[in-house]
């Protein structure tokens, strides 16, 4: 039986990590990984890497845990593994603080990270705007390290990765039997999705090597999350702006905001600014679409619209994909198969 060739479009952390879920996960098949970009130069690779989870209104919160568990559960074996340090996969403790007492005090991921608890008075005493916080560890992924990593193992699998811009999903047929669409806001042109829109983020990345803990204000706009190469500072939610550029006010607002929380940062070196457009739609589009075109179908799994909650839920939302792409691969095998 001749392999079931699948074109997954899109390199960022999203499409790398479904790419190798698929080959794990869905037997029989041959994957092709193709993008415009890759790293340094994608989303992700701006992205800070916390897995502190964002909401998706329209997604079941059970469903949202599950995503994040598995996630966190993946990463969390690689920081245990002797792979930490190429992967760029760490854990880090601190603190997310509140100006008032959160509607819900103990959040749905609180059972997920390690040692949730609420912080002690004297620990609030280092924030003296703030009543009320939580203490815990997290992991960090370090995008600019870890999708590289995603990319050796592809590619150690056998896995053609290749540069290419696609303008329309169709360019694919018939070469493909299966399209994976992890193009992020690529989505706008390639699924003609008009829910998609950017939310322009800006993020300091400095050398503040005495800066050991997060510190992430409840809203999540201000935040320090300290790397194994630097100290990102953060950030913006800019919604439907496209500028890549990176604005110096903004740059001297987030750092004041940041040495607000932690003054030492004052001393802070190398400052250097970068600019990543998250992929937002009012909810994440995990589902499976038939094209259709002058009697030609094509099979197309949709995964995009993570916004900034991408890194925390990659792996769990990937493998939800490959389980698309397993019911796609088996229809097709079918006899009486409708695609």
């Amino acid at each position: 039986m001749d392999p079931v060739r699948i074109a997954v479009v899109g390199a960022g952390v999203v499409g790398l990590s479904t790419a190798l879920c698929v080959s794990k996960l869905v037997p029989g098949c041959s994957i092709t990984v193709i993008s415009d970009k890759f790293s340094p130069d994608t989303t992700s690779d701006v992205a800070a890497g916390m897995l502190i989870p964002h909401v998706y209104a329209d997604t079941p919160i059970t469903k949202q845990k599950q995503w994040f568990r598995e996630t966190f559960d993946h990463l969390f074996a690689i920081a245990n593994s002797a792979e930490a340090e190429d992967a760029g996969v760490h854990l880090v403790s601190g603190w997310q603080i509140f100006r008032s007492i959160p509607t819900e005090e103990v959040p749905f991921w609180a059972d997920v990270v390690l040692g949730f608890r609420k912080m002690t008075e004297a620990e609030l005493k280092k924030f003296p705007q703030h009543v009320f916080g939580h203490a815990f560890t997290t992991l960090k992924c370090e995008s600019p390290t870890y999708l590289p990593w995603l990319e050796k193992r592809l590619k150690g699998s056998g896995v053609p990765i290749l540069t290419r811009r696609i303008g329309d999903l169709w360019e694919l047929h018939p070469s493909f039997d299966i399209v994976i669409n992890c193009s992020g806001l690529g989505s706008r042109q390639l699924a003609g999705d008009s829910k998609l829109f950017p939310v322009r983020g800006q993020v300091l990345r400095v050398q503040a090597p005495w800066v050991k803990h997060f510190i992430r204000d409840g809203n999540g706009l201000t935040y320090i999350y300290p790397g194994i190469a630097n100290v990102i500072l953060g950030g913006t939610r800019q919604k439907g702006d496209w500028n890549l550029s990176p604005d110096a006010e903004i740059s001297r607002d987030i750092f004041s905001r940041c040495c607000t929380l932690e003054p030492s940062l004052r001393g802070a070196c190398d400052i250097r600014e970068k600019v990543g457009l998250r992929p937002f739609r009012p909810g994440l589009r995990l589902q499976t679409e038939l094209l259709a075109q002058d009697g030609r179908r094509l099979p197309v799994v949709h995964h995009y619209g993570h916004g900034s909650g991408g890194i925390s839920v990659h792996w769990g939302t990937a493998l939800e994909a490959a389980r698309l792409v397993g019911e796609c691969v088996r229809a097709l095998r079918s006899p009486k198969s409708k695609l």
